[in-house]
């Protein structure tokens, strides 16, 4: 999976904090609050992700909504099974991950761990 380009993840993080459908209007007039971008330019990238399969999109009136097709955090882990791939050794880049990880973090690992070795019982 290929990391997002820079335009691309500014839509998406609207879109996933919005948590709801958005126009292109919407998304270029947010963006707009901070630098300035051209609807079509937005347009382009928008229907660039709607290819690429990263969004859905549908009519309102005459415009598109669009709407991410993966929450945030399964792009997070996508790229972090992505990253676990290049290693030669994924238990020991795993291991490396974790050492760095806060005690919050490792206290949420334990439990998704316990939910998931639940969920492989019959």
């Amino acid at each position: 999976m290929r990391r997002l380009g820079e335009l691309e993840a500014e839509i998406m993080d609207r879109l996933w904090r919005w948590k709801r459908p958005a126009t292109v209007r919407e998304i270029v007039d947010d963006i707009n609050k901070q630098r300035p971008l051209a609807y079509t330019t937005v347009n382009t990238v928008a229907t660039i992700l709607y290819n690429k399969g990263w969004l859905l999109r549908g009519k309102q009136g005459r415009a598109w909504v669009y709407s991410p097709v993966r929450t945030r955090e399964e792009y997070s882990a996508a790229l972090m099974e992505e990253a676990l791939g290049t290693s030669e050794d994924r238990s020991a880049a795993l291991a490396h991950f974790v050492e760095q990880m806060a005690p919050d973090e490792v206290s949420a690992l334990r439990k998704a761990l316990r939910g998931a070795g639940r969920q492989d019982r019959p």
